[in-house]
């Protein structure tokens, strides 16, 4: 049962999650006519949150390290998007679900991209975090104050 719950509680799933109460907004709150602009600007950000999620799974696996968020890691990846971000996956899901709500016109489910990330922050960033500095040290120290968590 634990490892079940384990592979339920993946950011994946919480993104589905938020992706999910994003639209639900669109049927209970009224949407007050979105500018038309809303929709190619959401389609944007959600592509960049795709690229930006892309690069970094290609560049963990190019570490041969894992992408799973309860395991623990291998190497330190410090270069290509984990040289701007140290959690660019997660940076990825917020601009999907940003991007989201503007294609979907739901501009008061723009709050649930701070709630995300707090989700993300303490469900899954702390503990890899915590992990980072078990297994790396003073090299992960000075990797976390040189790059920021988000950006």
């Amino acid at each position: 049962m634990d490892s079940m719950r384990r592979w339920i509680d993946m950011p994946p799933v919480w993104l589905a999650l938020f992706l999910m109460l994003a639209w639900i907004q669109t049927w209970l709150l009224p949407r007050g006519g979105a500018p038309r602009w809303m929709p190619p600007v959401g389609w944007g950000v959600v592509c960049a949150g795709l690229v930006v999620g892309a690069l970094a799974v290609m560049e963990l696996l190019r570490h041969r390290t894992t992408v799973i968020p309860h395991r623990d890691p291998s190497a330190l990846v410090t270069c290509g998007v984990f040289a701007w971000t140290r959690n660019p996956i997660y940076l990825g899901d917020l601009l999907i679900l940003a991007g989201a709500a503007l294609i979907l016109g739901a501009i008061p489910s723009v709050v649930l991209v701070p709630l995300f990330a707090a989700v993300l922050t303490r469900r899954f960033i702390a503990r890899e975090e915590e992990r980072l500095r078990e297994s790396f040290g003073a090299e992960f120290e000075e990797y976390a104050a040189s790059v920021g968590r988000w950006l």
